[in-house]
C-alpha cells in the first residue's frame, strides 16, 4: 500500500509521511511540484504561484534532508514521481541515506524516470528526447552497480490513459516506450538481464471493471513475449511485468464527489484482481482540489478493506480461466501488438513521437470519448445522468501561500551560505561530462553534494543539450 501526501515545503510534507507510516503504509510515494519537475528553483520567475502546489518543493539537498527527517531510509521503500530531473532527485535521496549511515545496497524504491510519456501525454520535459534518453541509460548503468534494490524506471501508462487513451492504447504505448528504453540501454552496452529485473511499470485503473482486469493480464503476457522473443532475456525476473496502479484521476467528478468513493473502490478492486503489486487510491475530492485529510484517510481505508477484509488477496489470479476475461485479455493483447508493429514500421517510438503519431492517436480517442459523453452515449453518473440540484461544495483543501515565500527564502539562504567555488567547479565538470560520453550520474552526485540546486544542475545540462520545443500536430 502506498499513498501520496506531500505538498508545500519539505517540513510540512515530512509530518504527513510520518503520519502515513504510523497508519500501516509500507511504502511512501513522493510527488514533486511543477518547478522541481521542470528543473526550476522555487525563486525562478516562472515558478511563481506553482511552488508546492501539486507536490513537494525540492530545491537542494537541504530540502530532501528535511523531507525525510526522522525517517530511516533503509526501513522504507520510496517511490518518486519525477522524470526530467529524476537523476538529480535520486542523487539527493542517496545523499540523505548516506547522511543517515544507510548502505546504498539497502536503499529500495522506484524513480519514475519515464521521459517518453512526457513528450506523449504530460509535458514536463526539459531536454530533447535523445539526450534525455542518455541520462536515463546512464542512470540504469550507475544504479545497477550502486543501488541494486532500486527500480530504475517506472514506465508509465497512467498519464497516457489520463490524456484520453483507450485501454488498448495504454498497454501498447507503454510497452512501446519500454522497448525504446531497453533498446537504448542495450545500445549503450548494457546486457538486458543486467537491468531488466529492475524495470517497473505504472498503470491506470478506470471504471470498466472487467476490461481493466483483462488489461493488466494482457500487458503481463505481452511483455513476457517481448522480453523473451525480442530481447532474448534469459532470467525469469527480466520477463516479469511488475507494476504499480493508481485509480483514475480523470474519472473523478466535481459533481456529487461522494460518488467518487464508489469509483475508486471499483477501480482499486480491478487493479488488485488484475495483479498489481502496489496501489494508490485517490481521494473523493481530487476533482476539486488536493484531498483533505478526511478524504485521504477514506482512500487509505479503501485499500485496507480490500487487503484485509475482502479475501481477494489470497489468490494470485482469481479470474484466470473465466471465459469472458480470457477473451478480453486476448483482444487487448492483439490490439496492443498491432500498435507496436505499426510503431516498429515507422522506425520506433522516438520517430513515432517526433512525427506526432502517438499523440494524435491519444487525442483522437479523447475526442471520441468526450463526444460520447456529451451525446449521452457514455453515461457518467451525476454528470450527464442522475444529476441533482445540490450546489453545496464540500470543504476543499487550501494551500497557505506563505509556504511559497518560506521556500523562496530557504533556497536563497542556501545559496548565500554554501561554497560558491565548490558549486562552480562541480557544475563545470558536469557540463564537460555532458559534452563527452562519460556517465553523468557521478557528476550529478558531486553537484548535489556541493549543494548545487536542482535548477542550477538542470541549467548546466540545458547549456549542452538545449531545451525541447513541442511541434504542432
Amino acid at each position: 500500500m502506498r499513498q501520496y501526501a506531500g505538498f508545500g515545503t519539505a517540513e510540512e510534507s515530512n509530518k504527513r509521511y510520518k503520519f502515513l507510516l504510523s497508519q500501516g503504509i509500507t511504502g511512501l510515494s513522493v510527488a514533486f511540484d511543477l518547478p522541481t519537475q521542470m528543473g526550476m528553483d522555487s525563486d525562478h520567475r516562472l515558478a511563481a504561484g506553482e511552488v508546492g502546489r501539486v507536490g513537494v518543493a525540492i530545491d537542494s539537498l537541504a530540502d530532501m534532508q528535511a523531507l525525510f527527517s526522522g525517517i530511516q531510509l533503509e526501513g522504507v521503500s520510496t517511490s518518486m514521481t519525477i522524470n526530467s530531473t529524476a537523476a538529480i532527485l535520486l542523487c539527493l535521496y542517496v545523499l540523505v541515506g548516506e547522511g543517515q549511515g544507510a548502505r546504498r545496497e539497502k536503499l529500495s524504491g522506484t524513480i519514475q524516470n519515464d521521459i517518453l510519456k512526457e513528450y506523449i501525454a504530460r509535458g514536463t520535459y526539459i531536454y530533447p528526447p535523445r539526450p534525455a534518453m542518455r541520462i536515463i541509460t546512464d542512470l540504469f548503468a550507475w544504479a545497477g552497480h550502486e543501488l541494486p534494490e532500486w527500480n530504475t524506471i517506472s514506465i508509465s501508462g497512467y498519464h497516457i490513459r489520463e490524456a484520453g487513451s483507450t485501454a488498448i492504447q495504454e498497454v501498447a504505448f507503454t510497452l512501446a516506450n519500454a522497448i525504446a528504453y531497453i533498446d537504448a540501454a542495450i545500445r549503450a552496452g548494457l546486457d538486458v538481464d543486467s537491468f531488466a529485473p529492475r524495470l517497473s511499470f505504472f498503470f491506470n485503473a478506470h471504471n470498466n471493471f472487467l476490461e481493466e482486469i483483462a488489461k493488466y493480464r494482457a500487458a503481463r503476457r505481452l511483455y513476457a513475449h517481448i522480453m523473451r522473443d525480442r530481447f532474448g532475456a534469459k532470467l525469469d525476473r527480466s520477463c516479469m511485468l511488475r507494476f504499480h496502479a493508481q485509480t483514475g484521476g480523470s474519472t473523478l467528478t466535481a459533481q456529487q464527489p461522494e460518488v467518487n468513493v464508489v469509483r475508486v473502490t471499483l477501480q482499486a478492486m480491478a487493479a488488485v484482481l488484475g495483479g498489481t503489486q502496489s496501489l494508490h487510491t485517490n481521494g473523493q475530492d481530487e476533482a476539486l482540489s488536493l484531498p483533505t485529510e478526511q478524504s485521504a484517510r477514506v482512500a487509505l481505508r479503501t485499500q485496507q478493506v480490500i487487503a484485509y477484509e475482502s479475501g481477494v488477496t489470497s489468490v494470485p489470479d482469481p479470474l484466470g480461466g473465466c471465459e469472458y476475461i480470457e477473451k478480453l485479455t486476448g483482444d487487448i493483447e492483439r490490439g496492443a501488438r498491432e500498435y507496436i508493429e505499426r510503431i516498429d514500421s515507422m522506425g520506433g517510438t522516438l520517430v513515432a513521437i517526433e512525427k506526432g503519431y502517438v499523440q494524435s492517436e491519444i487525442q483522437n480517442s479523447a475526442y471520441e470519448y468526450q463526444k460520447a459523453v456529451e451525446e449521452g452515449r457514455q453515461i457518467v453518473v451525476g454528470v450527464n445522468k442522475f444529476q441533482t440540484d445540490e450546489v453545496d461544495a464540500p470543504h476543499q483543501f487550501r494551500i497557505d501561500p506563505e509556504l511559497e515565500r518560506r521556500q523562496i527564502e530557504r533556497v536563497r539562504e542556501l545559496r548565500a551560505s554554501r561554497s560558491a567555488d565548490a558549486v562552480r567547479s562541480a557544475l563545470f565538470k558536469l557540463e564537460e561530462a555532458a559534452r563527452g560520453t562519460e556517465n553523468l550520474m557521478p557528476r550529478i552526485l558531486d553537484c548535489c553534494r556541493a549543494l548545487a540546486t536542482v535548477g542550477e544542475i538542470s541549467d548546466a545540462l540545458r547549456k549542452v543539450f538545449g531545451e525541447h520545443r513541442e511541434s504542432s500536430f
